[in-house]
């Protein structure tokens, strides 16, 4: 049986099972090797108190995860995509500026930095040491190198820890992420795939985690390549639940936070449209009836993200592989998009 499965498994799901493979090992060298730039970025912080997260795709849905974190230590941090900043720039003068790009060689990044020049407060954060983003700010380098597969798995994983140097240099405890990576949670995965079988499309909410949700639609669209999306829960509660129903599955993300309640009420209201529903519960409350939960260990934060990335992006490419014969190989886009 084993063979089988191995001797039939797209190539493109092979090359993302190698990237998570290693991705916990990664992330915590990623998490040592970054505390000399991630105390320039604190300190530019600390004199700033303002921060500007530019990114693409994967890129800035780690910058909308991350936000409400350091907001929660004082900083007036927002997340924008690269392209919007370039067309439509806030001012960055006083502003601390972190641009995430995995290659470090997107078209973005390239022209942000030919219209601007930079500045001493821009940093990166790359997987790529001698990528052009490297070579332009200071910047906090993943391990492992660039990520090959074609949908971000390791890459995310990896940015989120560096995010963690920064954010454990501005005073953050860093102890209960850390054991998230060290010890990684396993539930079983199998009641929410059959629970997705029969749907259309998947959308995604969260409230203080909507950035982790924005992260797996995005996964979701690229290997299904179904236009599956996310929406803030108080956005998707704003109208857009007229969608849902048998055809539409929800994925909503609780931890254990001041926004559980929100996404407890969210996931009543989902599950009585007949919609089936899926739970990523780190949250330490009761299971919502009628909705199939995958467990974690309470925690909130990047503890919360560590412990349920990994299991998302297992649902990902199971409902993936599920439903397209070539999953992971992309044939409208390319790892690194170098047009805009």
């Amino acid at each position: 049986m084993t063979s089988t499965m191995e001797a039939t498994r797209p190539t493109g799901l092979i090359a993302i099972d190698r990237e998570m493979a290693r991705q916990h090992a990664d992330a915590l060298a990623s998490y040592d090797g970054a505390k000399l730039t991630a105390r320039a970025i604190a300190a530019s912080l600390k004199k700033n108190g303002s921060l500007l997260l530019l990114g693409m795709g994967g890129s800035h849905a780690v910058g909308r995860a991350v936000e409400p974190l350091y907001r929660a230590l004082g900083i007036d941090a927002i997340a924008l995509p690269l392209s919007e900043q370039l067309g439509q720039p806030l001012l960055l003068d006083g502003r601390t500026v972190i641009i995430t790009s995995q290659s470090g060689e997107s078209a973005e990044v390239v022209r942000f930095f030919t219209e601007t020049g930079g500045g001493a407060d821009t940093f990166g954060l790359t997987l790529e040491a001698g990528s052009f983003l490297a070579r332009m700010a200071p910047s906090l380098v993943g391990a492992g190198g660039s990520e090959l597969a074609f949908a971000a798995t390791r890459s995310l994983t990896v940015s989120f820890a560096l995010h963690l140097a920064v954010l454990a240099a501005l005073g953050d405890d860093p102890a209960a992420a850390l054991a998230a990576l060290t010890s990684p949670e396993r539930p079983n995965i199998d009641a929410a795939l059959a629970a997705l079988d029969g749907v259309a499309t998947v959308v995604t909410s969260g409230r203080r985690l909507q950035g982790l949700a924005e992260a797996l639609a995005l996964g979701l669209t690229e290997l299904a390549r179904l236009p599956c999306f996310s929406l803030e829960g108080g956005q998707l509660r704003h109208g857009p639940m007229e969608m849902l129903g048998p055809a539409i599955g929800v994925i909503l993300f609780r931890g254990h936070d001041r926004t559980a309640s929100l996404v407890t009420a969210m996931a009543v209201s989902a599950v009585e449209t007949g919609a089936p529903v899926i739970i990523f519960d780190a949250s330490g409350e009761e299971p919502v009836a009628g909705a199939v939960t995958i467990g974690f260990r309470p925690a909130s934060g990047l503890a919360a993200i560590f412990a349920m990335l990994p299991v998302a992006q297992r649902l990902m490419i199971a409902f993936a592989n599920a439903r397209v014969d070539n999953a992971g190989t992309p044939v409208r886009s390319t790892k690194i998009t170098r047009s805009e």
